[in-house]
């Protein structure tokens, strides 16, 4: 009886000892499950903050891009005007060394003509000098020369001087012979410059007036404005 007494107590015994083995796990079970779920908050608060981070980045990145085309259609448009400018401004530089070669041109060229009115305005003051000395010769030669014919006037008295009757000055010629003037008279007479005179001089002689432009000798125009004051007759 005893023996059997003592085996219950054992057997309540190790089922109270069960029991309170499964209660202690059971609850650290429920610790455990207690704090399972709240390292999932936390874990779904992160993931929530992170997805927040992921679309607040998402944005960002298509405002920037925006931003970037807006800057890279900028950056365009200003290489583009920078290229138009650059394409003007290196016309507008040509075309002003164009114009300055040509006024380089052109002053050379009235230079040119300034030395040649130069040189035909020496040669026109050389030959009207000669031509007033020559005048001025003629007219006391033939001043001196004036005096009453015989017939109406008593002889010379002995030892008197006698004077050579002198021609009168001549006139300027109003057609000039281009085969045979010469480049001085050529430059008083018809006002053509020494050098186009030293042409026709050169270039002699000529069959008709018309051999003048056909040689080269004289422009055109200059021909027209002389044409009715020369001949070329032997």
């Amino acid at each position: 009886m005893k023996s059997g007494w003592m085996a219950a107590v054992v057997m309540i015994g190790a089922v109270a000892m069960v029991g309170c083995v499964s209660q202690k796990k059971y609850e650290e079970a429920m610790v455990d499950v207690d704090s399972a779920k709240s390292e999932l908050e936390r874990t779904r608060a992160q993931k929530n903050a992170l997805e927040q981070q992921v679309k607040t980045l998402k944005d960002l990145n298509v405002k920037f891009g925006n931003d970037a085309q807006v800057a890279q259609d900028e950056l365009e448009r200003i290489q583009h005007g920078r290229d138009k400018e650059r394409g003007s401004v290196e016309g507008r530089t040509k075309e002003l060394e164009d114009r300055v070669k040509q006024l380089s041109l052109q002053n050379r060229a009235v230079r040119q003509e300034y030395e040649d009115v130069k040189r035909h305005n020496e040669t026109l003051k050389s030959l009207v000098a000669r031509y007033q000395k020559e005048l001025k010769d003629q007219s006391r030669s033939v001043t001196g020369a004036l005096a009453p014919s015989a017939s109406s006037m008593s002889p010379a008295p002995a030892g008197a001087p006698v004077f050579p009757a002198m021609k009168a000055p001549q006139p300027m010629p109003s057609s000039m012979n281009v085969n045979k003037a010469s480049a001085g008279d050529m430059v008083l007479v018809l006002g053509l410059s020494k050098d186009m005179a030293d042409r026709i001089v050169t270039n002699r002689p000529y069959r008709v007036k018309g051999e003048l432009v056909a040689k080269n000798v004289v422009p055109k125009e200059t021909f027209d404005m002389i044409k009715d004051r020369i001949s070329v007759s032997p």
